[in-house]
């Protein structure tokens, strides 16, 4: 760091610490906006206000200093990432010596939140992991994941459900939805109410949902061995090759989530080096392809830690479901580690019941080597968005060889996909695109159920996408509600003719062989 530089935080920490202790001195401390402290025991308590203030000072220093070392840019984001987790982790409100809002409810509860706390830590400590939601409340297949329909088709990797029409006279061309491996389809079919399956259904489309198997430690069939090429190849390929034979059409629809959006491009661009053409239109959800920002998430990824990836995972193995769900929940550690930490241990509260976070909580393992494939190719190396820079099945792909019509879907508060790189996914294929751009986060941008009309979405009406992101966001148009809508105005346009809905699912060649929502959903990571 410059020394001008330090002496200018050192002289900005010294003038705001002597104004936060002149107003504490007279008794006109700032109401505290912070989430942490915005409890009524904060405010009515001079010296934990003042150490709230004091507090908040402190961490906004560290975090200057921080970003104002002179280092390598990915050195400086390792850097502010560590700080962060440290000043969060040292927050007064995480500790009941200095919590006054947990300090207060032990006293009026006669010490029942404490017992309780203390009980609740223990649970946690059996599962390996904070609790988020009152699991209890939640049942797969009871009720979560209760859309109508059958598995039809299975192997080691996925079971492929096709769901019973919602109209009498559905469109022709199948969609098939491709979920990110990482964890379980019935994200996009939580309860009738924010289910994206059951909408889809209710537009006319006929619905099938790869749910990817999660892979245990003691599985003795050589699952650990699966690599990237084995979840294209035997997995997306194959699980549209079976759409398309159960449905008669000789090309689908196909929406990708996340990963599973990655996966099913690089399939469709393996296909496409094939000859082959079995994809109608593509709709991408909060989807990497262009691995140039990948946010927060880079701080994770080196030729050190890759390495040592592949290294661990040479004779095949499981990367297991804590470690992934850890590392996703510190990437937003005051929302996701030290608020359950203050509720439900130092103030003794039981989780409220709320189907995303029991979702959250239901995460999968996953195959090493795919793992390690996944880590090198994209976040390493970025090698998908450089035509035939990379193979996969044995094919040179090019993304830019996907030239059918493409749905492409950003969350604006997305820390994991930035919106900004979920639209540069516009500058790799090769078809006419709409990009549309969500509020919220992640998950919730994308979970924005029609039936509730929240939130907003932006939409540009160009017929050629400009190449910076920021110019297409100047030139859009702000819509309150859900992106659904828009969404299923997009898809009717590729759906074909409307038919007469099938009394009966599966076919002869793909018999059903259980009903929704199949038995790979239900295996839980140990």
């Amino acid at each position: 760091m410059a020394p001008e530089k330090l002496l200018e935080i050192q002289q900005q920490f010294t003038r705001e610490w002597a104004e936060l202790w002149q107003a504490a001195s007279c008794g006109r401390l700032e109401p505290l906006s912070d989430q942490r402290f915005s409890g009524e025991a904060w405010g009515a308590s001079p010296p934990h206000a003042f150490l709230a203030h004091a507090y908040l000072l402190s961490a906004r220093t560290m975090l200057r200093m921080a970003d104002s070392l002179e280092a390598p840019e990915h050195m400086l984001n390792r850097l502010r990432f560590a700080t962060m987790q440290w000043v969060d982790a040292v927050a007064p409100s995480n500790f009941l010596a200095l919590n006054p809002d947990a300090q207060r409810r032990l006293v009026e509860s006669g010490g029942e939140s404490l017992q309780q706390g203390l009980a609740n830590l223990m649970a946690d400590m059996q599962k390996g992991r904070i609790s988020q939601t009152d699991e209890s409340s939640f049942q797969v297949g009871k009720n979560l994941a209760v859309t109508e329909g059958a598995v039809v088709f299975e192997n080691p990797l996925f079971q492929l459900i096709q769901y019973k029409p919602a109209v009498a006279r559905p469109y022709a061309r199948p969609l098939l939805i491709v979920p990110p491996c990482i964890n379980k389809f019935y994200i996009l079919d939580l309860q009738p109410h924010n289910s994206f399956v059951r909408f889809a259904l209710e537009q006319g489309q006929q619905v099938f949902m790869v749910s990817w198997r999660n892979p245990l430690a003691a599985d003795e069939d050589g699952v650990q061995h699966s690599g990237w090429d084995a979840y294209v190849e035997e997995g997306v390929l194959r699980a549209i090759g079976a759409v398309s034979a159960i449905s008669g059409q000789k090309q689908v629809n196909a929406l990708g989530f996340c990963v599973g959006g990655t996966l099913l491009s690089a399939a469709l661009a393996v296909a496409r080096a094939r000859g082959e053409d079995p994809v109608a239109s593509l709709t991408l959800l909060t989807t990497l392809l262009d691995f140039t920002d990948t946010g927060v998430l880079d701080v994770f990824i080196d030729e050190a830690q890759v390495l040592l990836r592949e290294q661990q995972f040479a004779a095949g193995g499981v990367l297991a479901a804590r470690e992934l769900a850890t590392t996703f929940a510190f990437l937003r550690p005051n929302d996701l580690v030290w608020n359950y930490v203050v509720n439900n241990y130092l103030k003794g509260q039981s989780p409220s019941a709320f189907d995303l976070l029991f979702w959250n909580a239901d995460s999968t393992n996953l195959p090493g080597p795919f793992y390690a494939w996944y880590l090198r190719h994209t976040y390493l190396e970025n090698n998908l968005r450089v035509p035939g820079k990379v193979k996969v099945c044995d094919e040179s792909i090019d993304l830019s060889s996907l030239d059918m019509p493409a749905y492409i879907y950003g969350s604006r508060d997305d820390h994991i996909v930035p919106w900004t790189s979920a639209y540069a996914s516009t500058a790799l294929l090769g078809g006419p695109m709409r990009f549309v751009l969500g509020a919220s986060g992640h998950i919730a941008g994308v979970i924005n159920p029609a039936s509730r009309n929240r939130r907003n979405y932006w939409v540009g009406e160009e017929e050629k996408l400009p190449a910076d992101a920021s110019a297409w966001l100047d030139g859009a148009q702000e819509t309150p509600g859900s992106w659904w809508n828009d969404w299923a105005q997009w898809i009717r346009g590729h759906g074909g003719r409307q038919v007469r809905a099938r009394a009966t699912l599966g076919s002869a060649d793909y018999p059903v062989i259980e009903s929704a929502p199949g038995r790979y959903v239900q295996v839980r990571a140990v």
